[in-house]
């Protein structure tokens, strides 16, 4: 039987997602179902001064209209609203809590009906009234207010000192606006009436055990009293790690009405949850005439909400890729009157390494050198931060393939000296990076003498391929073929989980799964040792391995016996293992993730059209685990890139604090005319230090750099750098 873990093994849930087999948190059958419709603030700031339910009241059809005059007792303290990923500082966001207002878009009523377009309709019946206070919103116009948070990155050196005295320096502003997740799936909860008081939650969520707690918490129940499911996520990106409103309101609406409510949020809603924050990025590099690096300095400034202090690492990355001897790092806050940011995809770094990579590019051409051999010239094979070693680090191996993959020795440095017709052609890089992390996961395992396996987990699957890297890690571990691997996810009964993000579930429940594969081959040996005449007699328990559906000798596997004459030995029908796996706290490396992104562009002169023709990733990230669900997360990555770097951009009008393009047809993504070739390469990155399997993880690593080189790709290409994101055609012509 051929190993699974490590090839192009195909998604295990593939056929229930193209044949509509799988089911998402908005389409789960329950009897006598009622729908909710939220109502949202218009205002930014302020109170509600009068809210009239009666015309909707009388609506046939209406069940109820909750509002925070009328609903069911809510937690009063800040701990029992903080979800495991909430922000420490602050208290967080309670919907229908009472009647101040802190952002447009805000919940302030759900109207509950015997169905959907009942509700909505009732909806516009409901009369607010609002008593608006002074607001702000704007956060170039509020930076000088801003207040600095705790980052881990300390000040090395005085580099600002040795900025001033640099023999070349760089520095400028770059700006990257808020954006927002438009997901395939909208953020949808059915709250299904069990009777005595106990809900079945089907919520689109990245952690389901999350979700319960905090539901538990809010609503005052035990924790048998709500379960927690969401076995498909329509895309997610961070956009679920938090509990969201939604799942407050069908949940306490079902538990009011004592019957199953489902809330679906429109696409314009959604504009109302979290959002990656618009950041000032201010990039200082000082350097030698050979380009080695004398100072780094980056500070940031980005939005926050007033009630929650939301921030991530922007400034820091400089600590993992380059050489100085004097960097500070420094991230503020503004609090303004919005709901309060949250993770978006390589949270930090997807900024933070735009706004560095797009320096380093600058630096390159004032020292008139090939970004890459900058680039090689400042190399650390070092995290500075802490002075430590990486567990692996193939990043020149990164530039070097993905340097002949593109084709970058053609590349005339000369601005706008490539051209294909009339269409200016720009080639850029820049490199990327992110963190390697890995959590505590319990895995189950029931094996059966038929020769099945049922492996379940509360993790989630967002869209990355969890169930069948499970699936391949377990069928490898257990000497099965894949297709005798059932997976269950994402039900708060299952084993713990933590939430699904940061590109450390893959890793994460992996090795979880080795441990509970590890309790049941050595539960298999010892029934196998003990049959009459068996082969395996003499073997030593740790050289007997699990193959081809049989517990045989590692040297010699035709000493073996069948799993299933095993464990008709032992008398068993099944095994059942549960393993937590939890890793060794290590500080004595340090455990990042690496590419190298080249962009090609083509630019209309007249038009100011951008278009990116190609897109070559080069990627360490350790072992691949699965070299075809890992190209596809990849791709998404670049694609999301080019998005952020091309088309992504949330326009709020200040007069109003409201923002003003809350949908797909005015919220610019990349559609299939914006996508053309991408070329994804795995560099071989065996890491016996990191863990186990080698594994990394890469959900978050396709993104970081992508913005930055089709940023230098235009620059390249038309001699106008554009520091403020999107680079859009106006820019270009202007």
């Amino acid at each position: 039987m051929n190993a699974y873990v490590g090839t192009p093994t195909s998604r295990v849930d593939g056929r229930a997602k193209v044949t509509g087999a799988a089911k998402y948190a908005g389409e789960f059958a329950a009897d006598r179902l009622l729908h909710g419709f939220v109502i949202e603030a218009t205002i930014p700031r302020g109170r509600i001064a009068r809210l009239d339910t009666s015309e909707a009241m009388k609506v046939k059809g209406v069940v109820d209209v909750f509002t925070h005059a009328h609903r069911p007792p809510l937690a009063d303290k800040d701990e029992a609203w903080k979800d495991e990923v909430a922000p420490e500082k602050g208290s967080p966001f309670r919907p229908l809590y009472d009647d101040r207002i802190k952002f447009n878009g805000q919940p302030v009523a759900l109207v509950v009906a015997e169905d959907w377009e009942t509700a909505k309709f009732a909806a516009t019946l409901v009369r607010v009234e609002y008593e608006q206070e002074a607001f702000a919103t704007d956060l170039e116009s509020e930076r000088g207010k801003a207040a600095k948070v705790d980052q881990p990155h300390k000040p090395r050196g005085d580099a600002t000192a040795a900025l001033a005295r640099a023999a070349v320096r760089h520095e400028a502003d770059y700006v990257i606006p808020s954006e927002h997740h438009n997901p395939m799936e909208l953020y949808a909860t059915t709250a299904v009436w069990d009777g005595g008081g106990r809900l079945t939650v089907y919520d689109k969520t990245q952690g389901v055990q999350n979700v319960q707690k905090f539901l538990c918490s809010v609503l005052g129940k035990k924790p048998d009293d709500i379960r927690v499911i969401s076995p498909y996520v329509g895309g997610a990106f961070g956009s679920g790690l938090r509990p969201q409103h939604q799942v407050v309101l069908a949940t306490l609406a079902a538990l009011a009405l004592k019957r199953s409510v489902r809330v679906v949020l429109t696409r314009q809603q959604m504009y109302g949850l979290g959002f990656r924050p618009m950041t000032i990025e201010r990039v200082a590099l000082g350097a030698k005439p050979d380009g080695t690096l004398d100072a780094i300095i980056h500070e940031a400034i980005a939005v926050t909400s007033r009630y929650e202090d939301f921030s991530r690492n922007d400034t820091g990355w400089a600590e993992q890729l380059y050489k100085s001897p004097n960097s500070h790092h420094s991230h503020k806050l503004v609090d303004l009157d919005v709901s309060t940011p949250c993770d978006m995809r390589a949270p930090g770094a997807a900024t933070g390494v735009c706004a560095l990579e797009c320096a380093m590019d600058e630096l390159a051409v004032a020292l008139k050198l090939d970004p890459i051999e900058l680039r090689l010239r400042c190399y650390s094979d070092r995290d500075q931060t802490g002075d430590l070693p990486y567990t692996s680090k193939q990043l020149r191996e990164c530039y070097a393939r993905g340097a002949v993959a593109f084709g970058w020795s053609r590349r005339n440095p000369a601005l706008r000296s490539m051209r294909d017709g009339k269409e200016l052609v720009g080639w850029g890089m820049a490199t990327g990076v992110w963190e390697a992390l890995q959590m505590p996961v319990a895995v189950r395992i029931v094996l059966t003498s038929n020769g099945h396996a049922e492996v379940s987990c509360a993790a989630s699957d967002i869209g990355t391929g969890t169930y069948t890297i499970v699936a391949q890690v377990a069928a490898d571990a257990l000497g099965l073929p894949i297709e005798n691997i059932s997976v269950k996810l994402a039900d708060s009964t299952l084993p713990q989980a933590p939430v699904e993000g940061g590109s450390w579930m893959a890793a994460s429940s992996a090795h979880a799964v080795l441990g509970a594969a590890e309790e049941i081959r050595r539960e298999l040996a010892r029934y196998a040792k003990a049959m009459p005449a068996s082969p395996l007699a003499a073997v030593d328990p740790p050289d007997i391995i699990l193959v081809d559906g049989t517990v045989a000798k590692a040297a010699d596997r035709s000493r073996a016996v069948s799993i299933a004459d095993a464990m008709r030995h032992g008398q068993v029908e099944r095994i059942e293992k549960e393993k937590l796996n939890e890793f060794a706290e290590d500080k004595s490396h340090a455990r990042n993730t690496h590419s190298a992104v080249f962009a090609e562009v083509k630019v209309d002169e007249e038009l100011g059209v951008v278009r990116v023709t190609r897109i070559v990733s080069a990627i360490a990230a350790g072992r691949i685990l699965n070299t075809k669900t890992g190209h596809s997360q990849i791709m998404g990555g670049v694609v999301w890139g080019i998005g952020m770097a091309l088309h992504e951009e949330t326009v709020m009008d200040h007069r109003f604090g409201r923002i003003m393009n809350a949908n797909i047809a005015e919220y610019h993504i990349p559609v299939n005319a914006d996508v053309h070739d991408i070329d994804v390469i795995f560099v071989d990155e065996p890491d016996d230090h990191i863990n186990r399997l080698g594994v990394k993880g890469l959900g978050e690593i396709g993104i970081v750099g992508v913005p930055a080189a089709i940023a230098n790709a235009v620059y390249h290409a038309t001699g106008k750098r554009i520091r403020r994101f999107p680079i859009t055609l106006d820019k270009l012509l202007n």
